[in-house]
């Protein structure tokens, strides 16, 4: 099969698919990125295989020779095939990636430990992650999909439900020393209390939050860590510091790994929650509508359902 190309290097067609195309060995060796001799010397090796002259020697450059105008044009048609072919092979093999933007906690907690059955179902999509504690940052045009914590009301983005805040003290076991869990919910007035402040803690509950819907009429005590970043604070609380406010879906693992437990049963739940926020533009819509409906089925089939009723979709 193909008997006529014999011995015939796929280099010495592109050298003299260059030189014919250029009219020039020496623009063609700038393309090649070698030396003008150097094709000279292909051209010729190639015309001593093929038995023919291909280009004609003129004043100041070449021309081809009727067999080399017939065989450039085979060969051109040939190696644009062949090219052709390669992109083809590389666009399949190529990856997406996939803008995903929310904040440190959801990144940490919920999504990383989750993130590993969307890419076994999609192993030509990555997932590139932007944190932030700001939200009004995340909408950025590069984003693709964000996760936003708050009412559902975005500007520029279309939110949709993905769970309520549901929250409930939380601590290392060894905080509890001599004591047994679970404590009466007054029990919290005689703990090291954690606290979160920023600007975007407003929205969160805070332990004065947390103290009224308890039904605990003692303010809170202020606490001497302070911290701007949940990822931090449950570290605190890991490390046996303090009590925490734990979300519900943050902490789960946790809980469930015995690093962290609840002092008491009681929950607090409130209006806020977190969304998933697509930005107003429709760039690769299927494949962010793939990651969407990941995240929602990650959310149904956690191990234990939200009680409460789904917020609706909001078009901001």
């Amino acid at each position: 099969m193909y008997d006529a190309l014999g011995d015939v290097s796929l280099d010495l067609f592109r050298a003299f698919e260059a030189a014919a195309r250029h009219r020039s060995f020496t623009a063609a060796a700038v393309e090649l990125g070698t030396t003008q001799p150097a094709v000279s010397q292909q051209i010729k090796r190639l015309e001593e295989q093929l038995g023919t002259r291909l280009f004609d020697r003129i004043y100041r450059g070449i021309e081809l020779t009727e067999a080399g105008a017939s065989l450039f044009e085979h060969v051109q048609a040939g190696l644009q095939s062949i090219d052709a072919g390669l992109n083809a092979i590389s666009a399949q093999h190529q990856h997406e990636v996939l803008q995903v933007a929310t904040d440190f906690a959801f990144a940490a907690y919920w999504l990383m430990p989750r993130l590993h059955r969307f890419h076994e179902a999609n192993p030509d999509v990555d997932v590139s992650l932007v944190t932030s504690e700001r939200s009004h940052n995340m909408l950025r045009t590069d984003i693709d999909v964000a996760v936003l914590f708050g009412d559902g009301r975005f500007k520029q983005g279309e939110s949709h439900w993905l769970f309520s805040e549901e929250v409930f003290p939380v601590c290392s076991p060894l905080l509890l020393k001599e004591r047994t869990a679970p404590l009466p919910a007054h029990a919290l007035q005689e703990l090291p209390l954690l606290h979160l402040r920023g600007e975007n803690s407003g929205h969160w509950f805070d332990w004065n939050g947390v103290f009224r819907t308890l039904g605990i009429a003692t303010p809170p005590a202020p606490g001497q860590l302070r911290f701007d970043n949940y990822t931090l604070l449950i570290q605190a609380a890991i490390g046996g510091q303090g009590v925490a406010i734990g979300w519900r879906h943050l902490v789960d693992n946790l809980l469930a790994q015995g690093l962290l437990c609840r002092p008491i049963t009681e929950t607090a739940m409130s209006s806020f929650g977190y969304y998933v926020v697509l930005p107003q533009r429709k760039r690769r819509s299927a494949l962010i509508q793939q990651f969407v409906d990941w995240l929602m089925t990650e959310q149904a089939s956690s191990a234990e359902s939200l009680t409460g009723l789904a917020l609706p979709s909001i078009a901001v």
